[in-house]
């Protein structure tokens, strides 16, 4: 048997639960904390704070910030983004509140949970797979008068005794609870003083799974999909037109899965929109149905926004990875979407998939410029635990970082100086396309190239020859870059028509004192 006694402290006072997300940016949210929160209240009166922080915060101040609270049990949101913060925290904590108990959650630990306890002996347990009912239940363990974790659903824990640490017999996994019925969770942000989010980004879930199994994407793990009910959808829509929401980011899979469901929620966001806040999208472009175009084209221009992930348009690579695609049919729907102009569209770009080298890659890069998204995000392939491309790391070669973002570093496609490039190139793309700072001047530029990928790669070049990152120059010296780089490589009689075009997108970015001509 595991049976921890209960805290030294519970008859004299209230056990304090303490929430923590270490977010990338200030103005990102955690929706898992604030989810795990409204569930465990369905069950239970405890005493459930949330704190959130950022990377950008130091240690020291992460570890005031949590100290002053005083919890009893701290649980942790486990991220890429955010491990190696919480990581340097943890053993920290210990020292400044041995009494505190510690659980982690999230993608990050739990697909290595036993690794992680071996490593790290001040972590108590590690809450896998959907987290909801399993911290519940830990909130309702902890406020008895003993704690018997083998009954605590979806959990990885050391067992007591004198088992030699690190050996799998020292630990013990129970199965985990799939919530079947996603309206069984509260609304996330009910209990949340709206002003808490002032100018900041919420996250949504209005279903949960994905009916695809993409090799590289966690979400492939898990394909029943559900759906939280669609009038209890609308009421948490209407939450944040009420209180005037900057942006909120669905954070389902394949928003569209079910047309039925994306047309009501659009249809609502269209019917009651507030002329302010915007949605944003996850969609599978083949999957988008006339209705949902028709209905689409009719939404006030920035309404919506979308994210649809093209990854690469080499068939043998697509396949591989268990990708299904008809490039052809996501041509269409992309250019339907674009030419109706209310839209901005996003194309995601996967560099490092087995089967698809450098030249491959730069034929879909190509192919998916041509459609001329707002934004092209050209990504790396990242090795997820858990994943199986993660298992077939061996077979394709592929070597990438131990440490986060886990990033490719090679293939047996893709050699490591392939992919220097290529994020030399992804630095350029960044500053010049996805900025929307050189709409006039771009277009002229990319006529005096055979091909989109040759512009950017020969930018990149350019740009390191002046030995220097892209990313540390001033706005005015890309400017001044960009019209250096069409002198040496656009046509001469051009280069008046060039400079126009290059003042007009710099004036446009500019308050008028500042007005320059090239």
């Amino acid at each position: 048997m595991s049976i921890f006694p209960a805290p030294v402290w519970y008859n004299d006072c209230i056990m304090k639960f303490l929430l923590t997300a270490v977010n990338a940016k200030f103005i990102h949210s955690n929706p898992a904390v604030y989810s795990l929160k409204a569930y465990a209240g369905l069950f239970s009166h405890a005493d459930i704070e949330i704190a959130e922080y950022t990377i950008n915060e130091t240690p020291d101040e992460i570890l005031s910030g949590i100290y002053e609270r005083h919890p009893d049990f701290i649980g942790f949101s486990c991220y890429i983004w955010n491990r190696e913060t919480v990581f340097r925290i943890i053993p920290e904590l210990k020292k400044i509140l041995p009494d505190v108990i510690i659980w982690l959650g999230g993608p990050e630990v739990s697909y290595c949970a036993e690794e992680i306890l071996s490593a790290y002996p001040e972590v108590t347990g590690i809450t896998t797979g959907e987290g909801e009912h399993s911290f519940s239940e830990l909130v309702q363990a902890y406020e008895k008068d003993t704690v018997d974790l083998q009954n605590i659903h979806g959990i990885v824990f050391r067992k007591s005794g004198n088992t030699k640490p690190g050996s799998r017999a020292s630990f013990i996994s129970t199965p985990p609870l799939i919530l079947d019925d996603l309206s069984a969770i509260p609304f996330l942000y009910q209990d949340t003083d709206p002003q808490r989010f002032e100018n900041r980004i919420l996250y949504y879930e209005s279903s949960r799974g994905c009916p695809f199994s993409c090799s590289y994407c966690l979400s492939s793990i898990d394909r029943r999909l559900r759906f939280r009910r669609m009038d209890i959808v609308k009421k948490e829509l209407q939450y944040f037109l009420d209180h005037r929401v900057r942006q909120v980011k669905f954070v389902d899979r394949t928003f569209n899965a079910n047309e039925s469901h994306a047309i009501a929620i659009w249809q609502y966001l269209k019917d009651h929109d507030n002329g302010v806040t915007n949605f944003h999208f996850e969609l599978e472009a083949e999957l988008i149905t006339e209705k949902e175009l028709e209905l689409l084209s009719s939404l006030r221009p920035g309404l919506i926004r979308t994210e649809i992930g093209v990854q690469s348009t080499n068939q043998k690579a697509l396949s591989f990875v268990n990708r299904r695609s008809d490039f052809s049919r996501l041509s269409s729907v992309v250019t339907r979407i674009l030419r109706a102009g209310n839209i901005p569209v996003h194309l995601d770009l996967i560099a490092g998939l087995p089967f698809e080298d450098y030249q491959s890659f730069s034929r879909s890069f190509d192919d998916v410029y041509s459609l001329h998204p707002d934004e092209l995000q050209l990504g790396f392939l990242k090795i997820l635990k858990g994943t199986q491309i993660e298992k077939d790391t061996e077979s394709c070669g592929i070597s990438y970082r131990s440490f986060p973002p886990y990033e490719v570093l090679s293939t047996r496609w893709l050699s490591y100086e392939d992919v220097l490039r290529l994020k030399k190139i992804e630095a350029v793309l960044e500053i010049y396309h996805n900025s929307g700072q050189f709409r006039n001047s771009l277009p002229l530029l990319e006529k005096q190239f055979e091909r989109p990928f040759l512009l950017y790669e020969n930018l990149a070049a350019f740009y390191e020859k002046k030995n220097a990152a892209a990313e540390s120059f001033s706005q005015q010296k890309r400017f001044d870059l960009l019209l250096d780089f069409f002198e040496a490589f656009g046509e001469k009689n051009q280069l008046s028509l060039f400079r126009e075009q290059l003042t007009s997108d710099f004036n446009l970015n500019k308050r008028k004192r500042y007005r320059h001509t090239f």
